[in-house]
């Protein structure tokens, strides 16, 4: 899905502060000591609203245009702002037949990197993706072939009628 942008409002708070609030996203909101610190910290605040949003498999609202924004009475309103945003992909449950091994040996790395087997698996895709030739990669990675043994056990023979 492409970028959407909503709109934000910055105001003023008490002792200096600053805070933002987002009109589609009610509880989402962030304060700081500056402006340009308060603008960052709402960007990352509209990521976490629209992931809390995709967990619960909710759909995004649509963007308020700002000319429909409806300041509060007690707002010390300083600027509106647009926070572009890329919603998260959603995910899809697969099932993949590994070998135990390898399961385990990626279990391991897993834990080493702090995440789950599904982040995990999901990073080394993304990064079988980025098209790295084969033949570039440590002989530890490389393609091994197939795990079973197929063993010649003779001819196949066309019976005679």
């Amino acid at each position: 899905m492409a970028q959407r942008f909503y709109p934000a409002v910055l105001e003023r708070g008490a002792k200096g502060t600053f805070g933002v609030w987002f009109p589609d996203f009610p509880r989402c909101v962030a304060a700081a000591t500056s402006q340009e610190q308060a603008m960052e910290r709402a960007q990352n605040a509209l990521a976490h609203a629209v992931d809390a949003l995709a967990e619960r498999e909710k759909a995004l609202p649509e963007p308020t245009p700002f000319e429909q924004i409806a300041l509060p009475k007690d707002c010390d309103f300083v600027a509106f702002f647009a926070v572009g945003v890329a919603p998260p992909d959603p995910s899809e449950r697969v099932n993949v037949y590994l070998p135990k091994s390898l399961i385990a040996r990626a279990d391991r790395r897993a834990a080493e990197m702090g995440m789950s087997r599904s982040s995990f698996f999901g990073y080394a895709v993304s990064t079988a993706l980025l098209g790295i030739p084969v033949g570039s990669l440590p002989a530890a990675l490389e393609f091994r072939g197939p795990r079973s043994r197929v063993k010649r056990a003779g001819k196949l023979t066309r019976k005679a009628r």
